[in-house]
Formats: C-alpha cells, structure tokens, sequence
C-alpha cells in the first residue's frame, strides 16, 4: 500500500507524466508495478524517492517528510477505526506497537513493522524511540507530523539519529514554552 500511495501523491503533487519518467528512471526489481497488498524491497522505495529528488529537483528527505505526513492522513482516511475521536495523540502513540502493529502483522503476515518505543510524560513531553532495518526516519518524522496534525496537538520534533543495527532514531516531541 505504501508504494502505491507514493507513486499516487507523487501524480497528484506533479503528474502522471511525472510518475512515468521516476519509474522508468529507476532500475526497479519490481518494474515498479505494485499493488495495495504486495510486499516489495524498501530499497525500491529508496530509488524512487531519490529518482523524484532528481526529477523535482527537491531533496529526498523533505520528499519523505511530505509522503509521511500525507501517508498519515490516508491511515485515518482508509483505518478510522485505527484513530478514535476521542484519543489523544500520547495514547495513539503509545497503541503504536501494541495495537496498530499487531493489527497490521495480522493482516499481512509478510510486513515488517519497525519496532516504535514511546514513554508520554504528560501533555507536554512525548520520547519515541524508532527502529528500523529499512532506516526511513524521515518517513517516520512525516509520519509524526501527520499524527501531530491529526490531533490537533501543538508539539514541536526534535530528532537525534542515533545509528547502530538496526537503525535507531529519537523523536522528543515537547510542547513549545510560549503555548
């Protein structure tokens, strides 16, 4: 589903024409043809991201910001179960791994969820802690942003790439002094 809704944000943000040139420019496995329910190499999304980069002339990880915050709001369009009006964005978060993952691994047994720690303190302080073999904190930071705006929370990111195997990156999400 996530490459499919790349390559669909990809023509409404620039255009079909667009989409053709990033996939015939990357030298795809899959000859970029994805459906909602396969499972493809993340360096596939990787490719198209940085064949975009080159085509739109932007950098890649605005490009995956971007994707993640408008993937976000595909979650709750096509998951509203997933989202409840009633929860805030430290209980979401919180869910991530113990429901929302679990979930996902359910429904398609081949995806690989990256491993998403949270410790909420309060309404003002929120520590995320991602890991990932397929190191896309980028797509995760947009991920954030979409939740944060989702939520209506007013919650600033810090992010600190903290390396290792697999990939691990912390996002401290603290309420700004002057709210």
């Amino acid at each position: 589903m996530v490459f499919t809704e790349l390559l669909d944000m990809i023509e409404e943000t620039y255009s079909l024409e667009v989409v053709d040139a990033v996939i015939s420019a990357s030298d795809l496995p899959s000859g970029g043809s994805y459906t909602r329910v396969g499972t493809y190499p993340s360096e596939e999304m990787s490719m198209l991201v940085a064949t975009l980069s080159r085509e739109v002339g932007a950098p890649p990880e605005d490009l995956l910001r971007a994707f993640g915050d408008r993937l976000f709001g595909r979650f709750v369009e096509m998951y509203p179960a997933f989202f409840p009006a009633d929860q805030g964005i430290g209980d979401f978060l919180s869910g991530l791994e113990s429901y929302i993952h679990s979930e996902v691994r359910k429904l398609y047994p081949d995806a690989e969820t990256p491993t998403i720690d949270v410790l909420v303190d309060g309404d003002d302080s929120i520590e995320l802690t991602y890991q990932s073999p397929r190191d896309m904190p980028d797509l995760a930071e947009g991920l954030l942003i979409g939740a944060i705006g989702h939520f209506g929370a007013v919650l600033e990111i810090q992010r600190s790439d903290l390396g290792g195997q697999p990939p691990t990156t912390r996002f401290t999400l603290t309420r700004p002094a002057d709210s």
